[in-house]
């Protein structure tokens, strides 16, 4: 088995390089957000004062990396997040979480781009300072942790783009795991937990304390 922590195959050097040039922060919106029984979906719901989905695109701006997302079951009803903010569909949503992910990486093949970092689009409280330690890191796929849990964003460089499931609902998990041997975690601030519920929404906003919820409790991490 390959070790869990790993030696980048190609320089710091490398790296520093492409972080220089325009690598987007790409929000994964594509699902219906069937478990949040609410009167609109939850990335439209307000998260302390503005909608959940305009959390992740400010701390992707705050970043310096150019913040993209693609929409799926909420395609018809998405908001406007901005002239800089470059929109991409998905109308295979359905077939899960793996089909967003491939629609940013055709896009970002098509562009020739080197590397994308990315996330869900319900997890507000992931800070921009996150985002940009990820993209700065030596490594084809560097991902975050928070107290030593796996979470995200994540970046994927365009080698192992190839890795990448097309159908099913598995996200960067399975190339994390198939390639072991290049990935590097990175501690981030902030805190990854997911907004799928009305409770979940009614807690953090009442809650003024973004590190409160333990990684053993929180979801969606590769």
């Amino acid at each position: 088995m390959p070790p869990n922590r790993t030696r980048t195959h190609r320089s710091r050097t490398h790296w520093d390089a492409v972080a220089e040039h325009h690598i987007p922060g790409v929000l994964l919106a594509g699902g219906s957000g069937s478990r949040f029984e609410g009167p609109t979906h939850k990335l439209l719901s307000r998260f302390r004062g503005r909608p959940v989905v305009e959390w992740g695109i400010e701390a992707i701006r705050s970043a310096g990396l150019q913040p993209w997302i693609v929409w799926g079951a909420l395609a018809d009803e998405a908001p406007q997040l901005g002239d800089d903010v470059v929109v991409l569909i998905n109308t295979a949503w359905r077939e899960g979480m793996s089909t967003t992910l491939a629609v940013a990486v055709a896009e970002a093949r098509r562009r020739d781009l080197e590397a994308i970092v990315v996330g869900p689009a319900d997890q507000p409280l992931v800070p921009g300072s996150a985002w940009r330690l990820v993209a700065d890191a030596a490594a084809p796929i560097a991902v975050a942790t928070y107290e030593g849990q796996r979470a995200n964003p994540v970046k994927l460089a365009a080698e192992v783009w190839g890795d990448l499931p097309t159908t099913g609902d598995f996200g960067a998990r399975h190339v994390i795991r198939m390639r072991a041997d290049v990935v590097l975690e990175v501690a981030c601030p902030g805190n990854p937990a997911d907004i799928d519920t009305r409770e979940d929404l009614e807690r953090w906003n009442s809650s003024t304390n973004s590190q409160s919820t333990p990684p053993s409790k929180r979801r969606g991490g590769p």
